[in-house]
C-alpha cells in the first residue's frame, strides 16, 4: 500500500527542497524567495523501500477572503485531508514564527497523524529552536536537513511505522505495453493567462489547480494522473511562458525552463490561446518549440464565449496558413474552460492527433506514394547542377513519423522539392498536427570497390 505523506509548514522552511530529497530528484521549484510554490504537487517516491506518494504544499501567508493567499492555503488544507501522514516542516534556524503556530493548530484540528521536522540543523547553533518546537505539542521534533540529508534514517522509521504490514496483490500485466494502453503524456502550454489551470480543473472535474485573475499563478508545471474515459492521461499544467527579452526575475527564468521540459517531455501539447489575441508573436514562437522538440500538435481557443467568433477564426486561419506552415492541418477547437465548454471535442482532437504521431506506414503504401508522387512531379535539377535520383523511401521511426529517402545527390535536391514531398506525405497519410520528419541520406555507390 502507498503511503500519502503530505509536507506541510510556512513559506520558505525547506518543504520543496524535503520534497526533491524524498522523491530522490529535484522535481518541485526550489528558491529563496518565499512562496515559490503555490500549486500542491505531487509525486511517487520510493524511499529506501517505502513506497510513497508526497505532495508539496505551499505556505502560508495572511490573505483576504479570496485572495490568492487564501486559495493557496485551501489547497494546502485538501493536501492535509487525502495524507496519511504529515511532515510538519519548521526552520529550526529562524525559530517558531506566528505562522508554525497557525499551522500547528491546524494539524491538531486535523487529527492527522503528524511528525515534526525541524529543517535546516546543519549545525549545534540551532538546538535553542530544536527544544522550543516542544511548544507546539506536536511530540518530538526530528533534527533534519533537507539540503545535506541529515536526519534520513530517523524520518524513515518513524514513516515505516504507519504503513500497514498487508501487500496488495498485484495483477500480472502484459509484457508488451501498446501505444493504446499507455499514458498519454499531455502538456497543456500557452501565455500567461490564457486559462490553462482553468482548463485543467475543467477536465478533470475539481479545483485541483489555483486559478485567478492574477497573472501568472502557477510557477511551477505540476503533473496529474488523469483517466478520460478509458485512456489514462498524464496531465501537465505549466506557467505561462512570456517572451525571453521580458523574464528578469529568477523564479520566472525557473518556471520558463520547467515548462520547456515539460514540453520536452510531453507527446501531445495542448497550446492554449485567448480568443481575443490567437497566435500572436509569443504564441507562435511556443509553437514552433513544440514543433522542434518533435511532439503532436493542438490548438485550443479558450474564452469562446466571450468571443467576437468570425474575427478570431478568420485571424487564426490567415495566421495558421502564413505563418505555422510547418505544422499544416494542425487541429484547431473552440472551448471555454469556464463554462466547461467545448472539453470533448479537445479530447478527441488529443486522441486523434496522438494517434497519428504514433503513424507507421506500411512498406506497400509507402511505395506506391513514392512513386506516384516523384510521376506527378518529376525532379529539378539539382542546386549543384548535377542529376538527382531518389531511389526510395523508409520510415525510420515513429512519435513523430520520421522517414529516410536514398538518393545520389542528396545536397542538390532543393528545400522547394522536399517541402512538396512533405506535404503530400502528411496529406496521403493523415498526419495533420504533427511534425512529419524526412531526412536525404546518400545511397552507396555499388561500384565504389571495383578496380
Amino acid at each position: 500500500m502507498v503511503l500519502k505523506v503530505a509536507i506541510i509548514g510556512r513559506a520558505n522552511v525547506g518543504k520543496s527542497t524535503l520534497f526533491n530529497r524524498l522523491a530522490g530528484r529535484k522535481i518541485a521549484l526550489v528558491h529563496d524567495e518565499p512562496g515559490v510554490t503555490r500549486d500542491r504537487r505531487e509525486a511517487d517516491a520510493d524511499f529506501r523501500g517505502l513506497p510513497l506518494r508526497l505532495i508539496d504544499t505551499a505556505g502560508f501567508e495572511q490573505g483576504t477572503q479570496d485572495s490568492l493567499a487564501t486559495r493557496m492555503f485551501t489547497q494546502t488544507k485538501a493536501a492535509i485531508d487525502e495524507a496519511d501522514v504529515c511532515l510538519f516542516v519548521i526552520d529550526a534556524r529562524a525559530g517558531l514564527h506566528p505562522y508554525d503556530e497557525v499551522f500547528a493548530t491546524l494539524m491538531r484540528q486535523s487529527a492527522k497523524p503528524v511528525i515534526l521536522i525541524a529543517n535546516k540543523c546543519e549545525g549545534k547553533t540551532q538546538e535553542d529552536s530544536i527544544f522550543e518546537a516542544y511548544k507546539l505539542g506536536l511530540g518530538e521534533p526530528i533534527p533534519f536537513s533537507a539540503e545535506h540529508g541529515l536526519g534520513l534514517e530517523d524520518l524513515y522509521t518513524l514513516l515505516k511505522a504507519y504503513l500497514p504490514d498487508e501487500k496488495p496483490d498485484f495483477e500480472e500485466s502484459s509484457a508488451q505495453e501498446t501505444a493504446q494502453n499507455r499514458p498519454i503524456n499531455l502538456a497543456i502550454i500557452g501565455r500567461p493567462n490564457v486559462g490553462k489551470s482553468t482548463l485543467v480543473n475543467a477536465l478533470i472535474g475539481q479545483n485541483r489547480m489555483l486559478t485567478g485573475p492574477e497573472a501568472g499563478i502557477t510557477r511551477d508545471a505540476i503533473k496529474l494522473s488523469w483517466h478520460y474515459k478509458d485512456q489514462q492521461i498524464n496531465l501537465v499544467d505549466t506557467a505561462g511562458l512570456r517572451r525571453h527579452s521580458k523574464i528578469t526575475d529568477g523564479v520566472e527564468k525557473m518556471s520558463a525552463a520547467a515548462t520547456k521540459h515539460a514540453i520536452g517531455m510531453a507527446e501531445v501539447v495542448v497550446l492554449v490561446l485567448d480568443a481575443d489575441a490567437v497566435l500572436d508573436k509569443q504564441d507562435l514562437t511556443i509553437a514552433r518549440q513544440v514543433v522542434d522538440e518533435g511532439r503532436a500538435l493542438v490548438i485550443a481557443v479558450n474564452k469562446w464565449d466571450i468571443a467576437k467568433r468570425m474575427q478570431t477564426i478568420q485571424t487564426l486561419n490567415d495566421k495558421l496558413q502564413t505563418s505555422l506552415t510547418q505544422i499544416a492541418g494542425v487541429e484547431t477547437v473552440t472551448i471555454s474552460a469556464l463554462k466547461k465548454e467545448g472539453l470533448d471535442s479537445l479530447m478527441h482532437a488529443v486522441l486523434r492527433t496522438y494517434k497519428r504521431w504514433n503513424t507507421r506506414i506500411p512498406t506497400a503504401p509507402l511505395n506506391q506514394w513514392f512513386a506516384d508522387v516523384l510521376a506527378q512531379n518529376p525532379l529539378p535539377l539539382g542546386k549543384n547542377k548535377r542529376r538527382i535520383k531518389l531511389k526510395y523511401i523508409t520510415q525510420a521511426k515513429t512519435r513523430p513519423p520520421a522517414f529516410f529517402i536514398f538518393s545520389s545527390n542528396p545536397e542538390g535536391l532543393p528545400e522547394s522539392y522536399l517541402r512538396y514531398l512533405t506535404n503530400s506525405l502528411r496529406d496521403t497519410f493523415d498526419l495533420k498536427g504533427v511534425p512529419v520528419r524526412i531526412t536525404l541520406r546518400k545511397s552507396d555507390n555499388p561500384y565504389k570497390d571495383r578496380a
